[in-house]
């Protein structure tokens, strides 16, 4: 049975939000979102804060739809869970453009990226700010509508944002992986554990990509529809995959799943690069001096 409409004749909901599995869910979120805040502090690691400021949506934004369960004809938490849960992997995306940079950087493969490295995640986190923008007004539009016209409006601003969000991350796609293709052919020497690291990026890129594939469909269909209609929806495609989003990211940080020597990102990437580019000024010249 679908919940009440509220005072205006408006049905924000068409089912009641489970109380126990968003507090589960905001539980895990806020887990997460911690362990990421004191990696970042302790690490210094601080393009990894959108995965934080992320996390943090996702804590507030189930935390909302728990609250919800009997109030479900109030807007403010309708509005809340609603806006905070559809912007939240606009964030971790963030995180994952500033990633590959970083990568890129640990083996000087800057010649091999078809973006300027100095353009890359400008471009991309661009890109970002714009689906951040749209979502957020086709979000607000939403939650504040009490008119079928204003929904219909809504949602398709939404599916907009939701659109040029996934075009984004297939260029993004695109430029990683000609990069891993044209580093892997080249012979010079480079730290290992990159292609690694690549990997784990892929996998992250892949959930994101398929969560806003997800929404898209959901906003793509109207309203009501199955997806919007059924709360398993939700936690099975959209929550399950940005939690494994935030745990694998967790790799990102040297020491943590691995040795710090082959979890290579950051501060310590850039590090190592300017190492290595000090340690060839050095011995360039006696080594064709011998030769």
């Amino acid at each position: 049975m679908a919940p009440p409409a509220n005072d205006e004749g408006y049905q924000l909901w068409e089912y009641y939000p489970s109380m126990v599995g968003n507090i589960v869910v905001a539980s895990v979120f806020g887990l997460l979102a911690l362990t990421q805040f004191g990696l970042v502090i302790f690490q210094k690691q601080w393009f990894c804060i959108p995965l934080v400021v992320g996390g943090l949506f996702e804590v507030i934004g189930y935390g909302a739809r728990a609250y919800a369960r009997s109030h479900t004809t109030d807007t403010l938490p309708y509005a809340i869970q609603s806006l905070l849960i559809l912007l939240a992997p606009i964030l971790f995306a963030a995180s994952v453009y500033m990633y590959l940079g970083r990568v890129i950087r640990s083996v000087d493969g800057q010649r091999y990226c078809l973006i300027p490295l100095k353009l890359l995640t400008k471009v991309f986190v661009a890109g970002d700010v714009a689906c951040f923008l749209a979502q957020g007004a086709g979000g607000g539009l939403l939650s504040s509508a009490k008119k079928a016209s204003k929904v219909s409006l809504g949602q398709n601003i939404i599916l907009a944002g939701l659109i040029l969000q996934i075009v984004i991350f297939f260029g993004f796609l695109v430029v990683a992986i000609n990069f891993h293709i044209r580093m892997r052919g080249q012979s010079t020497a480079s730290p290992r554990g990159w292609q690694r690291r690549l990997l784990g990026l892929y996998v992250v890129s892949v959930l994101i990509a398929v969560r806003n594939i997800f929404r898209a469909i959901e906003y793509g269909m109207g309203s009501p529809n199955y997806l919007l209609s059924h709360e398993w929806c939700t936690f099975v495609f959209d929550a399950a995959l940005m939690i494994v989003v935030m745990i694998i990211s967790l790799s990102w940080y040297p020491g943590v799943f691995g040795k710090a020597e082959t979890r290579l990102s950051g501060h310590e990437m850039e590090s190592q690069l300017e190492s290595s580019e000090m340690t060839r000024e050095v011995l360039g010249p006696k080594t064709s001096t011998s030769g």
